[in-house]
């Protein structure tokens, strides 16, 4: 899971693993693998470098 902000300013946690597209609108829409949109105000790199880190976390844990 990863942390972002909607446009709303309220943040919460979004699927990492079903993250389907990104793009720049200049907000960031996350469109999930299920259809589902969201506007975030991360860009596109922040979220980008926060899957890699809840990644390798993961993968951390499983190799130990």
């Amino acid at each position: 899971m990863i942390r972002v902000t909607g446009l709303d300013n309220k943040e919460f946690l979004l699927n990492a693993d079903h993250i389907e597209k990104l793009e720049q609108i200049p907000e960031s829409l996350i469109v999930l693998t299920n259809g589902r949109k969201y506007l975030v105000k991360e860009t596109i790199e922040e979220i980008v470098n926060r899957v890699i880190e809840y990644k390798r976390k993961i993968f951390i844990q499983y190799t130990k």
